[in-house]
């Protein structure tokens, strides 16, 4: 016979996370507590019943009672903890704020002209993609797509659209060839 569960202490905090429970890992979590002392599974039958090894129910029961009592601190997740960060989050703020102060006023943003200012604020280099992700972290969003290039001509492009299909697009061959209603498109 296997010995009885400890940590009676921490039911109601496991109780607690069971009803607030947001991902899986804390739902088990709490199951870890307090299967085991609620209904009176070992450890084995508790690892089984959450899908984990009797050797992580036991360390996730271990370090949810220290972290109940107050003795170590809450793991945080990878996305919290932020290793490969260049800066936190309050200095990207005060960068973006910096280098963007005409674009919250309604001014147009093009990433490649601010990057090597956004660079010198940090004192290094980074690809463009980074500097794009910074901006989503702080809520900058592309708000209207491209739908045709700044140094294009509107009225070839028009032109282009009229195009009979079957005489090709040069504008010489278009001048000397007359088209026929069957060829014009709509």
């Amino acid at each position: 016979m296997s010995r009885t569960a400890s940590g009676a202490q921490h039911i109601e905090a496991a109780r607690k996370l069971l009803k607030t429970a947001r991902t899986a890992d804390d739902l088990r979590l709490a199951q870890s507590v307090l299967l085991p002392l609620e209904l009176g599974l070992s450890i084995e039958q508790t690892a089984l019943a959450i899908g984990r090894s009797s050797g992580a129910t036991c360390t996730m029961r271990t370090r949810f009672g220290k972290v109940a009592a107050g003795e170590m601190t809450a793991p945080r997740s990878k996305r919290q903890l932020r290793n490969r960060a260049n800066t936190d989050l309050e200095r990207e703020r005060q960068i973006l704020d910096e280098v963007l102060p005409d674009a919250a006023t309604g001014g147009v943003v093009v990433i490649p002209r601010i990057k090597p200012a956004i660079e010198a604020k940090l004192g290094k280099t980074l690809a463009l993609s980074s500097v794009y992700r910074m901006l989503a972290r702080h809520g900058w969003r592309k708000l209207a797509p491209d739908t045709h290039h700044p140094q294009g001509d509107p009225e070839t492009r028009e032109d282009w659209k009229k195009t009979p299909r079957r005489f090709g697009r040069d504008r010489k061959e278009l001048c000397q060839r007359q088209t026929h209603a069957p060829d014009v498109s709509g």
